[in-house]
């Protein structure tokens, strides 16, 4: 079993059943039985615990706190556990109730590893919050050690400082900074982004970010929205300073890092996520939303496999912050924009076909490393560029790549929105039709345990479609059933 096995068998955490352990009657009986920390489990079926005693211990044994059996791991793995396994204490300096020190004691014979680091047999190491616990093996991760003292000193709204413990940060971006979270109810793992608030502004017009009434209107809007292939929005919280949006967690990372860690895609890889976000992006266009700021930071992935679910995040985003911050990325070059909008400076009216352009720069940044406009040129403005449409393939990136893959970028990337391909004809076009692709979406959405966003299958057994045919199961794709 290697690293990417374990994390292809991560849990969807958003939806497992999970029956996570709650303060009783029992802790209003006792004020010194408070929850002092957590164990967030990392694979199901592993149950959260809710410390609230001294000591805790793990092994096989039915007398240990936490008894691991076949129904939590493998009979492989089970076989090398220990009957006790390990203990975790909490042990109060010189009697001080308001001064512990938590650690972790191994007393396994095949080891006991915190973020991947050997305890060692009759050994102790201080603990402390989002220390991943393993067994046996570095790469059986079981355990996210969590302790509230952490989770309340973080300075959320009450709303939310009640509902989630904050903990790693995961990345920051034009938008606002992003950090792991968890369900202080259930456990679960989600991403909350929090984007501050621009200072009081002379302007007529109130911005808005701090206009409670629109942020509430796009929060039922996007609330509403449910895909298989779009980050799902839990909440949003609005507080005088920031506003704070709680989403579904996905463990794969940004399409910009998996690009940047690898060169490039392979053909092949690129075309199974650029589907998905095709479907997800067709679905946002049904239900009246146009993304406007499609790039690979916002098209995020489920794990670290080449075959795995993509979905699209930061949608309706652009209705909130400032829409030249949106224009931006990471360089500060309007690279993914359309060049209608920067014909009117982002003022003007623009269609749908906006983000029909951004997919041809993403599918040519996933399958070439790059992207179709030079920023040191300084002959050519980058604006000049993207409004002449002003771009070629160099043999040297493209040499390997299909006619059919750059037919499509050349149909994505027309400068006149009206003579471009729309998503429909996308979904339509050539390069997409191929049974092997719609297969393995099938079998990626069978194996999720998201089961709300499953979609009905594709008729794998079928797949030679006159376009009529294969519009309806694009449309059931779109859960349009």
């Amino acid at each position: 079993m290697n690293d990417e096995e374990i994390v292809l068998t991560l849990p969807d955490t958003q939806n497992a059943d999970l029956v996570c352990l709650t303060q009783s009657q029992e802790l209003s009986q006792e004020k010194t039985m408070v929850v002092w920390g957590r164990l967030c489990p990392i694979k199901l079926p592993f149950k959260p615990v809710e410390m609230i005693k001294d000591v805790y211990t793990l092994g096989r044994s039915e007398k240990c706190d936490i008894c691991i059996t076949e129904k939590e791991l493998k009979s492989k793995w089970l076989s090398v556990m220990s009957k006790v396994h390990f203990r975790i204490t909490r042990e109060f300096i010189d009697g001080n109730t308001n001064d512990a020190v938590i650690y972790l004691e191994d007393l396994s014979q095949n080891g006991t590893f915190i973020n991947k680091q050997r305890v060692g047999r009759g050994k102790k190491v201080v603990i402390e919050s989002n220390n991943v616990i393993s067994l046996a093996q570095p790469i059986v991760t079981v355990y996210v050690f969590m302790n509230t003292a952490t989770f309340e000193s973080n300075d959320l709204p009450s709303e939310l400082r009640s509902k989630y413990a904050v903990s790693r940060k995961l990345g920051s971006g034009a938008c606002g900074e992003v950090k792991m979270v968890f369900s202080k109810n259930s456990c679960k793992r989600f991403a909350m982004k929090t984007i501050m608030k621009l200072g009081d502004t002379t302007s007529k017009h109130r911005h808005p970010l701090n206009d409670p009434e629109k942020i509430m209107n796009e929060v039922k809007i996007l609330k509403a929205l449910k895909h298989p292939y779009v980050v799902r929005m839990e909440e949003i919280v609005d507080s005088p300073k920031a506003v704070y949006i709680v989403l579904e967690l996905m463990e794969g990372g940004e399409l910009f890092e998996r690009i940047k860690s690898r060169g490039k895609l392979s053909e092949k890889t690129a075309k199974l996520i650029f589907y998905q976000v095709v479907l997800a992006v067709s679905y946002l266009h049904d239900s009246g939303i146009t993304h406007r700021d499609l790039k690979p930071e916002n098209i995020l992935l489920a794990s670290n496999s080449d075959v795995t679910l993509a979905k699209v995040s930061d949608f309706g985003l652009s209705k909130l912050v400032d829409a030249q911050t949106m224009m931006k990325t990471f360089c500060g070059t309007p690279m993914y924009v359309a060049p209608e909008i920067l014909f009117t400076t982002g003022r003007g009216s623009y269609t749908n076909q906006v983000d029909v352009w951004s997919l041809g720069v993403i599918l040519y940044a996933c399958l070439s490393g790059s992207v179709p406009f030079n920023c040191q040129d300084k002959r050519v403005s980058l604006q000049d560029q993207i409004k002449r449409g002003y771009y070629t393939f160099p043999t040297s990136k493209f040499g390997h790549i299909t006619e059919k893959a750059i037919d499509l970028i050349k149909r994505m990337l027309t400068i006149d929105p009206k003579k471009r391909i729309t998503i429909k004809q996308v979904l339509l076009h050539p390069w997409l039709q191929d049974r092997e692709l719609r297969n393995t979406i099938d079998n990626l959405l069978l194996s999720t345990e998201d089961e709300e966003n499953i979609v009905p299958s594709s008729n794998s057994n079928n797949y030679q479609y006159t376009n009529e045919q294969y519009q309806r199961v694009v449309k059931r794709a779109r859960l349009d059933l």
